[in-house]
């Protein structure tokens, strides 16, 4: 495929309400899209990192930054083998993931159309119905949390996930279980304690949970091992892995017995599948994160979701869930708990342009 054209898209989606992690609240989606044409086909990539660079070292800016200077003139006006050759050429850019993904994401949907099959099983899915749970943010109040998760289970969701942070948690969670006491649930601490907090977090273990996400520092692997060895909980990694190498070390010391794969994270598809086979080899399960991101990138999950490895129920967002109004036609819907990857989307141009707050083009 010869690259031809690139549009850098930042997307800027209000949502229905604010979502408040340990992060901090966010109020609109914000995104960067790529449109990538090659030889009359078209498709697209995208890449969530957040505005502010409050989950990792990148933002929105760097990502435009990082595909204007240095991803995009790498491959415009190139004839690219595909998404290996890609991640070759741009290797020479230390670390950036976000901003690789949000081009490579683009480049397995030019391979797909190609080949003439849905982007599912041309990264190697078996099964298109994907399980997908629901992530909360942090309530006002105990009552409005259960409110919400008394809803969600209503819709058939299949595994609630709520956020927690050393101020809120015990308290949460004691009602959560007395409330619903059969659901899978998990909680996310988005690196908020420290290994000093071990007491505390050995106290989770009386709750059944399905799992503790990324509870020590966003950096660490050698910490959580020290957690993961006394505590009954099986221990998740999300913001500790960036390579395939961060897995295997994670993996080799015992850090976690789940790493959850977010694509934008990791530095695209690849990385992701190659991560996936690296724990199916080594019995750690998997599951897909979510960052917000619009249709475009909820229909790239779902096709990642695919993969035999993802044994616990996705975060992938349908197109009601967080924006006032998604991108894709038709909208992301699921149906008892499960969204379907052979469902064919597109990209409506007109809410595209509608929610583009800057739009750079580059052309060979």
């Amino acid at each position: 495929m010869k690259i031809d054209r690139v549009d850098v898209i930042h997307t800027a989606i209000p949502l229905k309400s604010s979502f408040r992690t340990s992060f901090g609240a966010i109020s609109a989606q914000h995104s960067v899209v790529t449109k990538v044409y090659s030889e009359g086909l078209v498709a697209y990539g995208e890449a969530c990192p957040f505005l502010a660079p409050i989950y990792s070292y990148e933002c929105v800016g760097s990502v435009q930054t990082v595909l204007g200077s240095f991803i995009i003139p790498s491959v415009l006006g190139k004839e690219i083998a595909g998404p290996e050759d890609f991640m070759d050429r741009v290797g020479f850019i230390k670390g950036n993931n976000h901003a690789k993904a949000a081009l490579e994401s683009a480049i397995w949907g030019l391979r797909a159309k190609i080949e003439g099959r849905p982007l599912w099983q041309v990264l190697g899915g078996t099964n298109p119905k994907v399980d997908v749970g629901v992530s909360i943010g942090m309530q006002p109040s105990i009552e409005a949390l259960l409110k919400k998760i008394d809803g969600y289970l209503q819709e058939g969701y299949r595994r609630i996930k709520i956020k927690i942070e050393p101020s809120e948690d015990i308290e949460l969670i004691r009602a959560v279980r007395k409330e619903f006491p059969d659901i899978v649930f998990m909680v996310d601490a988005n690196s908020s304690y420290k290994l000093t907090d071990i007491d505390f977090l050995k106290r989770l273990d009386d709750f059944n949970l399905l799992m503790i996400e990324q509870p020590l520092g966003e950096d660490d692997i050698v910490d959580h091992a020290q957690l993961q060895s006394q505590v009954k909980s099986s221990i998740c990694l999300d913001e500790s892995i960036h390579t395939v190498d961060d897995a295997r070390k994670a993996i080799r010391i015992g850090s976690c017995r789940i790493i959850n794969i977010k694509y934008g994270r990791v530095g695209g598809l690849l990385n992701s599948v190659r991560i996936h086979d690296l724990c199916r080899g080594a019995g750690v399960g998997n599951w897909i994160g979510g960052m917000i991101e619009t249709g475009i990138g909820q229909v790239i999950k779902t096709a990642l979701g695919t993969l035999d490895n993802f044994v616990y129920a996705a975060d992938i967002e349908t197109s009601d869930r967080f924006v006032v109004e998604d991108v894709i036609t038709p909208d992301l819907s699921q149906t008892d708990g499960y969204l379907d990857a052979s469902v064919e989307y597109q990209v409506d141009e007109e809410k595209l342009n509608k929610y583009t707050a800057e739009v750079s083009i580059f052309k060979a």
